[in-house]
């Protein structure tokens, strides 16, 4: 950050990395060794996760040496949700801690958004996978035919953290047009309101790939509102509304 070259006043505080809050989780989809080199130059900063979307862990070339990178520049890694439902569709959880001891990896989604899995076994899954890495879980579904109600996504919040999930997600998907949005990327207001109320703020990661789903979570919750299914590109302009430098954002914090 240029901070010291600019010198502008009373801009929000944003918390330091390795953050509990304000933490900004972004997918990758297949993003080259190269790619990955440059992204971090200009954006490691600012990134605190990497999800390397869904499935694409499976396909994407010089996986472990990847994975480094991210490591060495202090960011985190871990496999989408869908790769792990992959594993659990076939019965192959212990193939799957394998894995992730082959790959180094030190986080893990638990999700059961392509599967029908009951939440007692995913709950399960998690104090599995908590006793040899960091667990995020996901609630919600990617079938946007599917609503659930929000004493059902504040059950499953609850019970998955205290089964031992360092945050949980709100599923959005890549398009955020699912999950706690409806079809056309509107945030389902009432269902998050809901959401707050039972579940600390600072525990719960929101997907949000559109600008304005981000505009709206930081307008109402902060500058250090946690948020995922960034994409590479969006990570600088994502800091920039995060700190009121965009015009979206532009007038949240002057009187901070």
């Amino acid at each position: 950050m240029n901070s010291e070259l600019f010198q502008l006043k009373n801009l929000p505080a944003r918390t330091g990395k390795p953050r509990e809050e304000g933490i900004t989780m972004v997918m990758d989809k297949g993003l080259s060794l190269r790619e990955v080199e440059d992204f971090i130059s200009v954006s490691g900063e600012y990134t605190d996760l990497v999800k390397l979307g869904f499935g694409t862990g499976f396909l994407t070339p010089h996986l472990i040496q990847k994975i480094k990178i991210y490591q060495s520049a202090g960011i985190p890694v871990y496999f989408g949700g869908t790769l792990f439902e992959a594993y659990i569709a076939r019965n192959q959880f212990e193939d799957y801690l394998r894995l992730l001891e082959k790959t180094g990896i030190t986080h893990a989604e638990v999700s059961d958004g392509s599967i029908e899995m009951h939440h007692d076994e995913k709950c399960e899954y998690i104090r599995k996978l908590s006793n040899n890495v960091i667990v995020l879980s996901e609630v919600g579904s990617k079938d946007a035919e599917k609503i659930i109600p929000p004493y059902e996504w504040i059950e499953q919040m609850e019970s998955e953290i205290s089964a031992g999930v360092w945050k949980v997600i709100a599923e959005a998907r890549e398009s955020g047009t699912v999950g706690i949005f409806r079809g056309t990327g509107e945030v389902r207001s009432g269902l998050v309101a809901e959401i707050i109320r039972k579940i600390p703020l600072e525990k719960i990661l929101w997907e949000a790939p559109q600008k304005t789903q981000q505009v709206w979570f930081i307008k109402l919750y902060g500058t250090n509102v946690n948020m995922g299914n960034i994409a590479p590109n969006e990570v600088i302009p994502l800091e920039t509304l995060r700190l009121g430098l965009r015009g979206d954002s532009f007038h949240f914090f002057l009187n901070s």
